[in-house]
Formats: C-alpha cells, sequence, structure tokens
C-alpha cells in the first residue's frame, strides 16, 4: 500500500506500538504537527543515520498534545503504527517548510491483524521455541545488570518491537531489525545479538566482583608443589 506523508526525519528508530515523546521548536515542525491535529492525521519518521535517509521509518499519530508554549513550541506524545519504505523525498513539500513524500507501508507491524504473525513464516512450535529462547536470554541479561524492566507479556503480539530498544543495541542494529519483515526474523536478529553480548556482560561482571575483592583478606589454599 503506497501513500502520500508528512516527514520528520530523526536520528532515531522509532518502532510500531512504540510511545515517544516529542518536543517540537522548529517553524517547520510545529507547521507539521498543527496540520497533523487539525487534520487528525498521521507523518512519517524515517531514520536519520550517518547525514542520509537510509530508506525505511515509522508512520506514527499523535496520541496527546501535552503542552502548548506561548510561542508555538509543543510538547506532543506519539505511537508508532506501521513501517513504512522511503520511495522518494522532497524537501520541502511545495508550499509547505516540510518534507515530505511517498512510501510503501510495509505493514502494521505491532501484530494487529494481517501481521506476521506465527505460522505466517514459520510453524507456531518454531516460533514459540524462538520467543522462549529470546524471553530466556532477556531474563538472564537482566539479572546480570540488575536492572528492573517493564514487565513483558509471554504473549506479546510483537516482543521483538517491545524490546527492540531495551537489549544493547546500536541505532544502526535496531535500523537492521526495523527493517525485516516478519517477526521471527526479528526474534532471531535479538537471539542472535544477545547470544553474543551475553557472554561479554557475564565476563564484565566477574571483572568487577574480583575488583571489588581486592585489598580484602583473602583465605588461600596453600599450593602443594
Amino acid at each position: 500500500m503506497e501513500k502520500k506523508l508528512a516527514l520528520f526525519p530523526l536520528n532515531l528508530v522509532v518502532f510500531p506500538g512504540e510511545d515517544l515523546n516529542l518536543h517540537i521548536f522548529e517553524p517547520r515542525y510545529r507547521q507539521l504537527i498543527n496540520e497533523c491535529l487539525e487534520g487528525q492525521t498521521t507523518f512519517g519518521i524515517p531514520v536519520f543515520i550517518d547525514n542520509k535517509l537510509p530508506g525505511y521509518g515509522t508512520e506514527v499519530h499523535i496520541t496527546t498534545l501535552h503542552k502548548r508554549y506561548e510561542d508555538g513550541r509543543m510538547d506532543i506524545k506519539t505511537k508508532g503504527l506501521r513501517v513504512f519504505q522511503l520511495l522518494n523525498f522532497t524537501n520541502p513539500v511545495p508550499g509547505k517548510l516540510y518534507a515530505g513524500g511517498d512510501v510503501t507501508l510495509v505493514g502494521p507491524g505491532d501484530g494487529s491483524p494481517g501481521d506476521d504473525l506465527p505460522g505466517n513464516d514459520l510453524p507456531g512450535d518454531l516460533f514459540s521455541v524462538h520467543r522462549e529462547q529470546l524471553l530466556g536470554l532477556l531474563e538472564r541479561l537482566y539479572d546480570l545488570l540488575q536492572i528492573e524492566t517493564d514487565e513483558i507479556r509471554p504473549d506479546e503480539p510483537a516482543l521483538s518491537y517491545r524490546v527492540g530498544h531495551k537489549v544493547g543495541l546500536s541505532i544502526e542494529q535496531e535500523y537492521d531489525l526495523l527493517t525485516l519483515p516478519t517477526e521471527a526474523e526479528r526474534q532471531k536478529y535479538l537471539i542472535d545479538h544477545l547470544t553474543k553480548v551475553i557472554p561479554v556482560v557475564s565476563e564484565m561482571e566477574r571483572t568487577k566482583q574480583r575488583i571489588r575483592m581486592n585489598g580484602h583478606f583473602k583465605n588461600l589454599d596453600p599450593l602443594k608443589f
């Protein structure tokens, strides 16, 4: 499905289903957001990396106008809807201050009907194995880091998007995750990442423990030569 979107490039990745707060201060984006509010329309956030648009982004809608300042600035709350691929980019749109372009909507991406749910790309049992493995690795990582996270439901329809910002991915890796077309592929990508990261984190924790022990009295077993 193709459509035209007003575009707000940012140096970040927005996943479908994600809540994103934005402070709007540039005149071009104040115009864009005001038009979206008046027309109840969506806009796109294409990912901007290394001073270029690599081609994918996320359509979002405004959920709340949190605050409007006297000088025209705004604080808004938005939610990611679906992934798109950028077909063309016009900056600015004729008669406007902001950019826009034609996009192809890749899919809802948030677990809604028609998305790549279990059975569309992998047998259900194999999909479940991916999910169980990913949840186990996430639990291991958070235990090592000793951090509390929001509760993750085992039946989360788009688990990869739910945890995509919480596993230490670089923005380039988050972009790679965004471009993968199926939930199974995204979960496998995260599993591969965590399989590499967890041993490194584990070794760091052991090193920290050794540093903490430095200078303490130790009971050492005598060595036999």
